[in-house]
């Protein structure tokens, strides 16, 4: 059977195909962030808007490729995953904050971390679809926790808890998409529930068995923060007080408030992690609403894109992103607003940061590459 080129395949799409309104949300929000990290940081904007200029780039190049064709790599993918995140634990790496995330190629700090997740989003998409067929055994499952262990320890060990959590989710997002058993489902409930109160109860004793110490602060802070508020919990009772002084309309863009929590440097990671508490400070609680609702729409377009897949490859690829960025988005507001224990992980297309920025624009370019292969309705 004979391949189409590439430009075979261009002349087959149809603009009317291309989910534009996928692109002006994802925009929207990176603008949105462009406007927070120029509060926080003014000399870091000139630097995400490079990001954004090479994100887009991608992701309309991505877009019009053959995501099917490309998927027949997905070996490579995992190989190269493996490879990225070894090189972490070799001299080209960079520690910040105690942790060893980055690595240095050529010049440009990357994080392998980041790349993983579309990386793995990309493996496991075709690697399930080939064996299809045996998705609902045990012994299948059982190799894909095995293809996962080795990425995951390796990011674990960086450390870096919240994004093992995140690619946690992600491929078993896919896996659940893909038609695990529901026997499999209830018993992983079954075990993930219990484990997680274990984990608190673990945190509540007076030596713990499980967590790190650093851990365990984390989730004392979290669960009785006024006890940590000048040490773990600094940071968070913080943010809640600059989010809950934007009021409905915030303090205004760039404001020189004496009373501002920012201005009074109270947050130090305002352009990363902690970057939604200059949205609501600065633009208030519809400000605020506007990024959740973006979020939202964003995850929520990657599963109706999902739903109209032409192939189960390409129902997991949008699946995959779909949880990513929904589950990520709602995972850092929630550490910014107390609802869950402090653990870094960027806003996607809002936190400052170069590869965490340009690897979600190459997600969505998938997105939209499966969109536009998609099942036609008339």
């Amino acid at each position: 059977m004979r391949t189409e080129t590439f430009w075979e395949k261009l002349k087959s799409y149809r603009i009317l195909d291309y989910d534009f309104k996928l692109v002006l949300m994802v925009v929207g929000l990176t603008i949105v962030g462009l406007m927070a990290i120029g509060s926080a940081d003014p000399g870091g904007k000139s630097k995400q808007i490079v990001g954004m200029v090479i994100g887009l780039m991608m992701m309309i190049f991505i877009s019009i490729l053959d995501y099917s064709f490309i998927s027949k790599f997905y070996i490579v993918f995992y190989a190269m995953n493996i490879l990225l995140l070894a090189l972490v634990f070799t001299g080209m790496s960079n520690s910040v904050n105690g942790a060893t995330r980055w690595i240095t190629i050529a010049g440009v700090q990357f994080q392998p971390s980041e790349a993983s997740k579309i990386l793995l989003i990309l493996f496991f998409s075709q690697f399930i679809m080939r064996h299809k067929d045996k998705v609902k055994t045990f012994r299948f499952v059982i190799f894909c926790l095995l293809l996962m262990a080795p990425p995951l320890l390796m990011v674990y060990k960086q450390p870096d808890l919240s994004t093992t959590i995140m690619l946690t989710v992600i491929i078993g997002t896919i896996m659940f998409v893909a038609g695990i058993n529901w026997k499999l489902v209830i018993t992983v409930v079954a075990v993930v529930v219990p484990s997680a109160i274990l984990v608190v109860l673990d945190a509540l004793s007076d030596k713990c068995f499980i967590l790190k110490e650093y851990q365990q602060r984390r989730i004392l802070a979290w669960l009785h923060p006024e006890d940590y508020a000048n040490s773990d919990a600094y940071q968070t009772l913080n943010s809640m007080m600059a989010i809950g002084s934007g009021q409905l309309l915030g303090k205004g863009y760039n404001t020189n408030e004496i009373s501002s929590v920012l201005n009074g440097g109270f947050i130090s990671e305002s352009r990363t992690d902690f970057i939604f508490t200059v949205v609501g400070e600065e633009f208030g609680f519809i400000g605020s609403c506007v990024v959740v609702v973006l979020i939202l729409l964003i995850a929520i377009e990657c599963f109706a894109v999902a739903g109209r897949a032409k192939d189960l490859n390409g129902m997991l690829i949008a699946a995959g992103m779909g949880a990513w960025i929904g589950f990520q988005g709602f995972l850092n507001i929630g550490v910014v607003t107390g609802v869950m224990p402090n653990t870094g992980i960027p806003l996607p297309f809002v936190s400052s940061g170069l590869t965490s920025l340009v690897m979600c624009y190459a997600g969505m370019g998938f997105v939209l590459n499966v969109r536009l292969q998609g099942k036609k309705y008339y």
